[in-house]
């Protein structure tokens, strides 16, 4: 008997048994069918023929139904109801289909909620958890009218967001200097023991306590020291944190130390996470304690942790996943306008490591870590980088280039100048080069240059004046050659993140000429009611436009942190809804990225006219495990566990490699339920019933790209012909 039969004898709890009563007892019509069908095949086309009548009471809920390409017109015409009817038939419709599920090792997870329902209305059986009933529950009390939506107000937007301090807060501000104090205390007493030492930071010999605090104290505005003296074990994390993590939090930690994976925070990202905790600051740090101390889901799977981005597996000379041909490690791509390029340098690095990180996977085979002197390049990189740039010149349809890591700014200022200085070299040639060809043979020319990074947010004081001055004169003269948006792409995680010093840090990068965007990860913790409205108000405040919102991609490594898809479309329904720019003030907001050094000013100008409190410029997504970037999803699944499986669509809004049309839809099974989430939200001290409308939101839209966000018309037409692709 396979494990799937064997599933089908398995009693249900308890638990599962009275959530199952109440969903008989508030469906008669449910009840009836699962009781008299003579098997689960004649449960499912009742079902159906039950479900249908509702769904063709609105022809638009009809034909989207059966319109597989999600259409966003028909989409805007469908009721409360019409979704729930679409998810039954949907359900009813992909009865029986299995998938490899990679959050319980690749098993087979098969989907047939109608059957499991059947099963465990006439036998017991079915092996269905509890988070699999509860979301049976919400999903025939959102179609029989007992759940409607009820979206929140204005004002309790607002009243969620107070909840949340940022890190210009005045009492905020006092805690940090308290946190600084003990971490610059215990440091001292480490480099006077002679258990750490740096030929630059020491103190020498007959000086004072105070006088040793205050060389720490102008030693903190350097980045150097923050990485030299970065925290790399557990133990000396909880001595940080005065001895506040548990002793089961230890234990995970300690048996991620042993597994190898890496672990670094510095010590000013450190100060940012509170010990002693007032009652205006209860749960404030959550979304960045997350980002510091590891899951017990994460080291328990690491080591077998299966590689997301199926695009950043590049082999020299093939073909990746999105087809395109790959001349080194170096350069990564899935669209073809952009690529990545990934120095050999320390920009490999990070100035923390986030728990989340993507390159999990890599750390399991040792190729990334967080020893700075091993990152530095063995062959000369003046000789490396022109040829590897080259690939941009000689691609067709490239124009913009994303200088990324790990993190584009742990780079020197000397590694970074010559990088861009290579770029503009390539830019110049590829230009001249379009001279000599005919019109319609031309090819795409650089116009947007981007620096990923999120140092602003995990240290600040790496960006200087110097640093600036760097930005700046890259930017004058790449202006000369046709290169039109210069932006900074940055990730704060929380309002907590932005302190004096990322405050200072932003002004000196769009004084330099560069815009500045934030790309937010939504984390259980950062998915909180009215947490990432507050961030955007904040980021908003010091001239940051935020640019994508990004459900957690991973398998069961980031299940702790992983906030359902659901989530992503109830945020930008019920809460982004209220920092829309109105039609009549769009053109002005389009120009904002164009003008970095007057971008604060303009910003709170838009703000103050609409009534706004931040304006909703970025677009919330999941970056696919396959090709791009997209929202635009159906369930048309559940596990027995309540972890929905959903199908997406890519986004239709951007252009793709010609592979995207080979590929199809992309299938995900989420890494928990719904009920789980709301469970974990429960422990972070939220009401899950303020978060009870998620349940309904079962199919996803991607937000077209704001005007700003896309790429200059060229005066000419750029050839069709697509170079480094192979299909």
């Amino acid at each position: 008997m396979n494990s799937i039969a064997i599933w089908d004898k398995v009693a249900i709890s308890v638990r599962s048994r009275k959530i199952l009563q109440t969903i008989l007892q508030e469906n008669p019509v449910l009840e009836k069918i699962m009781r008299n069908s003579e098997s689960e095949i004649g449960a499912r086309e009742a079902t159906r023929n039950w479900i249908l009548p509702i769904l063709k009471r609105n022809t638009a809920a009809e034909e989207f139904y059966k319109n597989e390409n999600n259409n966003l017109k028909l989409f805007s015409l469908l009721n409360w109801q019409d979704l729930a009817a679409i998810r039954i038939l949907d359900y009813i419709d992909h009865a029986n289909e299995e998938y490899p599920d990679q959050n319980i090792g690749g098993e087979i997870a098969i989907t047939n909620p109608i059957k499991m329902l059947w099963l465990a209305t006439n036998f017991g059986t079915g092996g269905g958890k509890a988070g699999f009933f509860y979301d049976m529950l919400q999903l025939f009390r959102q179609l029989n009218g007992k759940s409607t939506l009820n979206p929140p107000n204005k004002n309790q937007v607002e009243n969620w967001m107070e909840k949340y301090p940022s890190g210009l807060n005045r009492e905020i501000e006092e805690l940090r200097k308290i946190n600084q104090k003990r971490i610059i205390k215990i440091l001292i007493k480490k480099i006077d023991s002679g258990e750490i030492s740096h030929s630059k930071y020491n103190f020498g010999l007959n000086i004072s306590f105070a006088q040793k605090e205050k060389k720490m104290m102008e030693w903190w505005n350097e980045s150097k020291f923050h990485l030299r003296f970065a925290i790399r074990s557990p133990e000396l994390l909880n001595e940080m944190l005065d001895y506040t993590l548990t002793p089961e939090t230890m234990k995970i930690l300690k048996k991620a130390k042993k597994k190898g994976i890496p672990f670094f925070v510095n010590p000013y990202y450190l100060s940012l996470l509170n010990v002693y905790i007032p009652d205006f600051a209860v749960g404030a740090d959550m979304a960045i304690r997350c980002y510091v101390i590891y899951s017990k889901q994460l080291v328990e799977e690491f080591g077998n942790i299966v590689a997301w981005e199926k695009e950043d597996k590049v082999e020299p000379g093939k073909p990746n996943a999105a087809g395109w041909i790959l001349t080194s490690h170096n350069i990564h791509r899935r669209y073809p306008e952009v690529a990545i390029f990934i120095p050999d340098t320390v920009g490999r690095a990070c100035g923390g490591l986030c728990a989340s990180c993507q390159r999990m996977y890599d750390f399991q085979s040792g190729h990334l870590n967080f020893d700075l002197k091993k990152l530095k390049p063995t062959e000369s990189w003046s000789e490396r980088l022109p040829k590897l740039l080259n690939y941009f010149k000689n691609d067709s349809q490239l124009r913009d280039i994303l200088i990324t890591g790990g993190d584009a700014l742990m780079s020197n200022d000397a590694s970074l100048k010559q990088i861009l200085d290579e770029i503009f070299k390539i830019a110049k040639l590829k230009k001249q080069e379009n001279n000599s060809r005919s019109e319609k043979e031309k090819y795409a020319e650089i116009v947007k240059i981007r620096i990923g990074t999120r140092l602003p947010a995990y240290l600040p004081q790496r960006i200087t004046p110097q640093l600036a001055g760097i930005l700046l004169d890259f930017k004058e003269k790449a202006q000369n050659i046709g290169i039109k948006q210069f932006v900074i792409q940055t990730h704060f995680e929380s309002p907590m993140e932005i302190t004096p010093e990322s405050q200072k840090a932003v002004k000196l990068l769009l004084d330099s000429g560069w815009a500045v965007t934030n790309q937010l990860v939504l984390t259980s913790a950062a998915s909180r009611r009215g947490h990432t409205a507050k961030l955007r108000k904040v980021l908003n405040q010091i001239g940051v436009l935020t640019y994508y919102t990004f459900t957690v991609k991973g398998y069961k490594e980031n299940s702790a942190n992983f906030a359902p898809n659901a989530r992503a479309v109830q945020e930008k329904i019920e809460e982004k809804i209220f920092g829309l720019i109105p039609d009549e003030d769009m053109e002005f907001a389009q120009s904002l990225l164009l003008d970095p050094q007057n971008l604060i000013n303009n910003v709170n100008q838009l703000r103050e006219k609409t009534e706004l409190h931040f304006l909703s410029t970025d677009r919330n997504i999941l970056n696919l495990p396959g090709v791009g970037k997209s929202l635009t999803f159906r369930t048309i699944g559940i596990t027995r566990y309540g972890r929905r499986i959903l199908e997406f669509e890519h986004d239709q809004t951007r252009t793709h490699s010609p592979i995207i049309n080979k590929m199809g839809k992309v299938v995900i099974i989420e890494s928990k339920s719904i009920n789980e989430y709301l469970e974990q939200l429960r422990e972070m001290g939220e009401e899950p019933q303020e978060y009870y409308s998620i349940y309904g939101y079962s199919i996803g839209q991607t937000e077209p790209r704001m005007a700003m966000y896309e790429y200059p018309e060229y005066d000419y037409e750029v050839t069709k012909e697509f170079t480094n692709l192979e299909i």
